[in-house]
């Protein structure tokens, strides 16, 4: 990856820093409460890392048309209470209330700007070329007010817009903390991952694992693709097996228009990589709303396949325990369920008790680790579910690229800077 700029090699005593985080969180759907702060947590060691400067904070919850689109007065209050000092908030992105309250900030204030996705043009113009980009509002009225601009949005490092990639040509761009402490972690696991390695692919995003198992079977980052959950049943019907109506019709509606790329990518890896995939031997099925283990032999079945067998979980954990490296996305069932989250339980125990460098994705399985205490004894837990899976599967970055733009942009003059000012 090329270089970017980290915090420690700038001067930001005293400085007004633009930070893009996201701290975008499960609302309880009626009081809005918070029920999981791990993103908010995740930003801490770079919001102490900026307690002498003024921290001007953009972020964003869900997206227009959802029941949890809310403003970020929230936001601003539950990072105070973790930081243990006052957030500011302003009802306002780019306008003349933000411009004031920002020009009226003293070293060491914190200020929320409201939910950036409430900006038409945060939303319309994901297209647009980084240049392109500073025309938009944001840019163009924030970057007016600010010496730096700092990412740390992990969990948006796929996505391109003027809060993430808008500031490339403007003013300095810099990778925060959490930023830092993914793209290493992740590099850890595919760059020179400890043998033998083994991916774990699961869940329903079965066309982004799909490209996943490709990147990583392709460049030997791994030593054998394991398929599970949503991606398992797919593999298993691209390689002959009946899986029954109701899995089939649920992979079409998911997939939907990605349906013909992605049977036939799955079929193209099947024929190059036979060996290095591992598809379950039995599954469990709902059947009257009970669980009911079903070797595959015995497919189809008229139910939804919805965890791993018995059998496929004890041979998967065994070969965890076995691992250097575990790259881990996706659960293995509903595990929302509790007669059907077995395969998902045993999984994650397994990677706790393992000894391998363990990256779990982001999503539904890291709230899950949170929530079963075991997040210290994994070796990384993404922030970032989309992001993760594109950084794995070898596709573009824009906020990394955009990063790695500003860093051959303004090097010197940072540097040149820091000079002037010791």
């Amino acid at each position: 990856m090329a270089r970017v700029i980290t915090m420690d090699e700038v001067h930001l005593e005293g400085k007004t820093v633009l930070l893009r985080v996201d701290i975008n969180s499960p609302l309880h759907p009626h009081t809005k409460a918070f029920l999981d702060d791990t993103r908010i947590k995740g930003i801490l060691p770079t919001m102490r890392k900026l307690s002498k400067s003024k921290t001007v904070i953009m972020t964003h919850q869900s997206r227009p048309g959802k029941d949890d689109f809310t403003g970020t007065l929230g936001h601003a209050r539950e990072l105070g209470r973790l930081l243990g000092k006052t957030v500011k908030w302003v009802d306002d992105i780019h306008g003349d209330k933000a411009l004031a309250a920002i020009e009226e900030m003293e070293i060491g204030d914190v200020l929320m700007l409201n939910n950036i996705r409430m900006d038409a043009q945060e939303l319309s113009m994901k297209n647009n070329t980084f240049e392109s980009l500073l025309d938009s509002q944001i840019v163009t009225r924030l970057s007016s007010v600010a010496d730096v601009f700092i990412n740390d949005a992990f969990a948006c490092a796929h996505r391109n817009s003027p809060s993430i990639t808008g500031f490339t040509h403007a003013i300095p761009c810099v990778a925060g903390e959490l930023l830092n402490k993914e793209i290493r972690a992740l590099q850890k696991a595919s760059e020179q991952p400890e043998r033998p390695c083994i991916a774990i692919l699961g869940g329903i995003k079965v066309d982004d694992s799909v490209g996943v198992a490709s990147n990583m079977l392709r460049t030997e980052i791994t030593d054998q693709i394991w398929v599970i959950g949503g991606v398992a049943n797919l593999f298993l019907m691209c390689n002959g097996i009946d899986i029954g109506g109701p899995s089939e019709t649920f992979l079409r509606n998911e997939l939907g228009e990605a349906w013909d790329e992605t049977v036939e990518n799955i079929g193209a890896l099947l024929r190059d990589y036979p060996k290095q995939i591992i598809m379950p031997e039995d599954l469990a099925a709902n059947i009257g709303g009970n669980r009911v283990d079903t070797p595959i032999s015995a497919l189809p079945v008229e139910a939804s396949l919805i965890d791993l067998g018995v059998m496929s979980t004890l041979k998967m954990s065994k070969a965890i325990k076995e691992a250097g490296t575990v790259i881990l996305n996706g659960p293995a069932g509903v595990f929302e369920m509790d007669d059907f989250a077995f395969g998902t339980i045993e999984m994650l125990n397994a990677c706790s008790e393992s000894s391998a460098y363990t990256v779990m994705g982001g999503g539904h399985t890291a709230t899950l680790v949170a929530r079963m205490g075991i997040a210290d004894k994994m070796g990384h837990v993404s922030t970032g579910g989309g992001a993760c899976l594109n950084f794995l599967a070898g596709r573009s970055m824009p906020a990394l690229a955009g990063l790695a733009q500003s860093a051959m942009q303004f090097e010197v003059e940072i540097i040149m800077h820091e000079v002037q000012e010791s």
